[in-house]
């Protein structure tokens, strides 16, 4: 019996296998979609499909630089639990996740499934459902954006939080430095912990800087001290309540939470390290990523954890 690629399609999307895994399944079952399904079961590919329904809020943000190429990435894989993020298998296939990313730069989640895994001749998809065989719980692949130059990674608690900055550098080899290393980490943590909104204050939108300034018209108007105070001095003090706003958002602008290496600015700061350096320092963007932004998780979910804890 003949099939076509539409057939090959309908028992991808019944499975969840991957579309070379669903050829061989009709061609092995004479193009008998009952029987290809019953064999990729047979198999065990199709059991991977089976835990697709339940939620992965888990997992880790890994920040991955190739030095080389000058290309990042950061990638989020989801788990079930917190205990997968701590598997090794688990971890070496988030890595291969990013290498493959940088290797082919596909467009986004679905265009990578397709793609073979970082050293196999396997796809993405096929080897994820292998690793879902393998430990048993729901993993996906979320989301990942890029970043090319010079960039510093930080990785918060085991991947819950995971930052890529990068740097425009006059003198890339001092981008090579223990200092310039140190400078980018802290800058990372910086951003992990302080989770700016914007990278400076041109990057803050009109519509943003327009609602901000509406606020404080009210706020102002309201304020019985505020209605004797000539224009002139209101637009003063309108300004100053928009400079905070930008300092409290802008990364660049941010008070410089390692106090005990600089008092100062974010900027202040980078550019401390810059003249010590001899060159010119300037942050040009940033990525910070947190696991399971968004997500919720099904009871059942800590159900399982609470066992896996209780069963060591």
């Amino acid at each position: 019996m003949a099939f076509t690629a539409q057939d090959v399609k309908a028992l991808r999307e019944k499975t969840g296998v991957g579309m070379m895994e669903c050829k061989k399944a009709l061609v092995e079952a004479d193009g008998d979609m009952e029987k290809a399904i019953d064999f990729l079961r047979e198999r065990g590919l199709a059991a991977a499909q089976k835990k697709a329904s339940r939620i992965a809020a888990e997992g880790v943000v890994l920040p991955y630089y190739d030095k080389a190429t000058k290309k990042g990435v950061v990638v989020e894989v989801n788990s079930e639990t917190d205990f997968v993020a701590k598997n090794e298998k688990f971890m070496s296939f988030v890595e291969g996740v990013a290498k493959t990313i940088l290797a082919n730069d596909p467009a986004d989640v679905e265009a990578l499934k397709e793609m073979n895994f970082d050293g196999s001749d396997r796809t993405v998809t096929e080897t994820l459902n292998d690793l879902v065989l393998s430990i048993g719980e729901n993993m996906k692949i979320r989301r990942f954006e890029r970043m090319e130059g010079v960039v510093s990674t930080y990785i918060h608690a085991g991947g819950s939080v995971g930052v890529m900055v990068g740097f425009d550098v006059a003198d890339e080899s001092k981008a090579e430095t223990a200092d310039f290393e140190a400078m980018g980490k802290n800058v990372a943590m910086q951003i992990a912990a302080m989770n700016p909104a914007y990278l400076d204050e041109a990057s803050v939108p009109e519509d943003v800087i327009n609602h901000e300034k509406g606020i404080l018209a009210a706020q102002m108007k309201e304020d019985p001290k505020m209605a004797s105070k000539p224009a002139q001095v209101l637009e003063k003090i309108a300004a100053g309540k928009m400079g905070k706003y930008y300092k409290e958002n802008c990364l660049v602008e941010q008070e410089f939470v390692r106090g005990d290496l600089f008092q100062g600015s974010v900027k202040g700061y980078v550019d401390s390290v810059a003249k010590e350096l001899g060159t010119e320092i300037k942050v040009n963007g940033y990525i910070r990523m947190m696991k399971g932004e968004g997500l919720e998780k099904r009871e059942e979910n800590f159900a399982e954890e609470i066992a896996k804890q209780i069963n060591g």
